[in-house]
Formats: structure tokens, C-alpha cells, sequence
């Protein structure tokens, strides 16, 4: 009689996979809720933010790049917020404890809607904005993207009026253009730092782990308080916004980064319009074969690469599609390996797939099921509401 070769391991191998898929969740194995397109709404946000060139901003062709500097800050400038957020926590014995911190955003419309990091205004209560001199405007979140690390907050427009920031293409980059950053370095409010573009396509990750692919990086001098603040050209366009610094001390040493204003462009609308980005999401816990061989070299697995269908999320993209996870009675079940020709070997792979995609999308993937390769088209759902609002 013939028989199909089944990979199995035993109860004991099932928990170590759980205990080890449970260690990868920090970094690589989670559940699939913050992956996938940045997906664009297809009615009406509401959001008119400004990309044309400021006035008052000379050719800098004609000018000395003295000059050009001082006419950039003082367009650009009035449109650059201080943020002060405010913070209430409580030690062991339940005493209240206040924490500050501030950053720095872009006005971004003539609503009051401000542009910043989602770091800057995370965990905060009460929020407030100044723009240089004594006026101080109460300000509240508008939606949050901790894979992107921004976020919108909004203020009251004055009688008077807001400076908008423009905004300009940072997929027409080039290394080594002069930029200007713009921001409250150590509460040094509205403080200009100049230098170039030092490279592109650089990754960073975000502080839930997520990639963020494709960083600007600069030596103009960001500090902390230059958060959320703009990174611009020589025009005066928003470009990036000024987000990490890699420093063993941490002040400049030159090497920043910046989220490219592109994302923001995908990312803002959303926002704006629900509070939080929806992506689809695979609905499954995927430790990637490399990483199991690697904590365990004794679990015996039939491909070298690949993602490992752990556990499904009920009623998610991958249960629905009927993808199989690992059985209680120790028969491995899917291994993910490709989709559309692109090779699926850890959870980043999977972002960048899905960062392509639409809710309501189907994707083809390569499986590995019972010793043999098929192809499982999965409809992309979306994702359940995480952002939470800060009144």
C-alpha cells in the first residue's frame, strides 16, 4: 500500500515550536494585523495638502545658498509646530506620575491638521502646539500609524491663518542634494540645520518592528526634539520627515533618517479620514523556517525556506482561504514559499509583498503541502481597528 510521506514531530516538539514561535512574535512571528498595501480610499478625504512651490523662495540658482537658506527658513518656518505632549502614569504604590516630552510637525493644511511622528505623540494625554511666541493651541490626535511611524494631530486654525508646509517627490532624489531640517531640537524651538542627502533606499524599522523601507538618510544635524519635524529641499518641498538618528550616544553624528514624504502621501488621507491606515492582513502566525532551524536543529522540516503556517486567525485571509496550520496531533501542516515569483522567506518579505496590494485583492502563494507544491489563492481581508485616539 502506498503511503504519503507526512512530516510530523512530537507533543514535546509541539511546544518548544510554540514556546520558540512564540520568542520569534517580537521581531519576526506575529500576527499579520499591521502588514500590507497602504490602501487608498477611494472617496473623498477632504485633505488638500499643499505641493506647490512657497513663495517668497528665490531660484536658488540665482541666489548664494546663504541666501537661499535664510529664504527658506523664513517661509518655511511659521509653518513648523513645537508639539508638548503630556503624559500620566502610576508607579507601584498607584501615585500619578507626570511625564513630558516634545517633538516637532509641518502644518500640513488650512484645517490645523499637523504632520508629526507617531513616537512624538504616542501614550500622551494632552497635547499642545506653539509656533514661536506665547501662544500655546490645544491640540488632539487625529489618527495614528505606528507601522509608519506618523501620525496626524489637529489644532484650531487662528483668525490669522496657518503657514502650510508644501509638499515635494521624494521618488526624485538624488544623493548628495542639499536639504534643510526644521525642528525643536532639545526644546530649541524652530532651530535650521543644513547638509545633504547622505543615501536613499535605507532600511529602518519602525518601534514596533515594522520595516520602513526606502528611509532617506542625511547629515544635516537631527537631535532629539527634531521629531516629526521636515526634512526640505532647496524649494522649500517637504521631502522626509526627520524620524531617527543613529548615534551610540544619542546626539547627531551625522547619520539621519528620514520617513520619505511619498508615504506620507498614502498614509496622511487615511488618517485624516479614519483615524488609522487599513491594510489587508494574512491572519496567521508565521515563524520563517530559517529562524525554527536555527533555535531548534533537531525539528525536522522538508524545506530549507519559507514560512511556516503556525496558527490561523480565525475567519482571517488564510483560514478562509483554507491554508492549514500545525495540528494538535503533530502533522505540519502549509509552508508558504513564494507568491507571484517573489521568494517568501521571513516577515519582512511578506510587508513587502502585501505592501502592493488592496483589501479585497487575491493573491496566488506557493505552498509546500504534503510533498508537494500548489498554488492557494488567498483574498485579502482587512484589518480589525487598532488606533487608539488621544482626546
Amino acid at each position: 500500500m502506498n503511503r504519503n510521506s507526512v512530516y510530523q514531530i512530537s507533543a514535546r516538539q509541539i511546544l518548544l515550536l510554540a514556546f520558540a514561535s512564540a520568542l520569534i512574535a517580537v521581531g519576526a512571528t506575529v500576527l499579520i494585523y499591521n502588514f500590507g498595501k497602504l490602501w487608498l480610499a477611494k472617496t473623498d478625504s477632504n485633505v488638500a495638502m499643499a505641493e506647490e512651490t512657497p513663495h517668497g523662495i528665490t531660484d536658488p540658482s540665482a541666489v548664494t545658498d546663504e541666501q537661499n537658506n535664510i529664504e527658506v527658513y523664513k517661509s518655511i518656518s511659521p509653518g513648523v509646530a513645537f508639539i508638548n505632549t503630556t503624559s500620566i502614569s502610576q508607579d507601584w504604590f498607584g501615585n500619578e506620575q507626570e511625564g513630558k516630552g516634545n517633538g516637532s510637525g509641518s502644518v500640513i493644511d488650512a484645517n490645523g491638521d499637523i504632520l508629526t511622528n507617531y513616537h512624538v505623540i504616542e501614550g500622551a494625554q494632552r497635547l499642545t502646539v506653539s509656533f514661536g511666541g506665547d501662544k500655546v493651541y490645544p491640540a488632539r490626535v487625529i489618527g495614528g500609524d505606528p507601522d509608519t511611524d506618523l501620525a496626524v494631530i489637529k489644532i484650531d486654525p487662528p483668525a490669522t491663518g496657518l503657514t502650510v508646509v508644501p509638499l515635494g517627490d521624494s521618488d526624485k532624489l538624488t544623493v548628495g542634494q542639499k536639504v534643510l531640517a526644521i525642528g525643536n531640537p532639545f526644546g530649541l524651538d524652530r532651530t535650521l540645520t543644513t547638509g545633504v542627502i547622505s543615501g536613499l533606499q535605507r532600511p529602518i524599522r519602525a518601534r514596533n518592528g515594522r520595516p520602513i523601507d526606502a528611509a532617506i538618510q542625511t547629515d544635516a544635524s537631527i537631535n532629539p526634539g527634531n521629531s516629526g519635524g521636515p526634512l526640505l529641499d532647496k524649494f522649500g518641498r517637504m521631502i522626509g520627515i526627520n524620524s531617527q538618528i543613529l548615534s551610540p550616544a544619542g546626539g547627531s553624528v551625522g547619520v539621519g533618517f528620514a520617513v520619505p514624504v511619498n508615504i506620507a502621501k498614502r498614509v496622511v488621507p487615511q488618517l485624516i479620514q479614519f483615524g488609522e491606515v487599513k491594510r489587508p492582513k494574512l491572519g496567521a502566525s508565521l515563524p520563517s523556517i530559517e529562524q525554527l532551524k536555527a533555535q531548534r536543529s533537531d525539528i525536522r522540516l522538508p524545506v530549507d525556506q519559507g514560512l511556516l503556517v503556525y496558527q490561523l486567525m480565525p475567519g482571517g485571509s488564510a483560514d478562509r482561504a483554507g491554508l492549514k496550520g500545525v495540528s494538535t496531533d503533530g502533522s505540519i501542516g502549509d509552508i508558504i514559499l513564494s507568491a507571484e515569483g517573489q521568494k517568501l522567506n521571513d516577515i519582512d518579505d511578506l510587508y513587502r509583498l502585501l505592501d502592493r496590494k488592496s483589501i479585497g485583492e487575491t493573491v496566488n502563494f506557493e505552498v509546500y503541502r504534503g510533498g508537494r507544491t500548489i498554488t492557494v489563492p488567498v483574498r485579502l481581508l482587512a484589518a480589525p481597528q487598532t488606533t487608539r485616539r488621544v482626546q
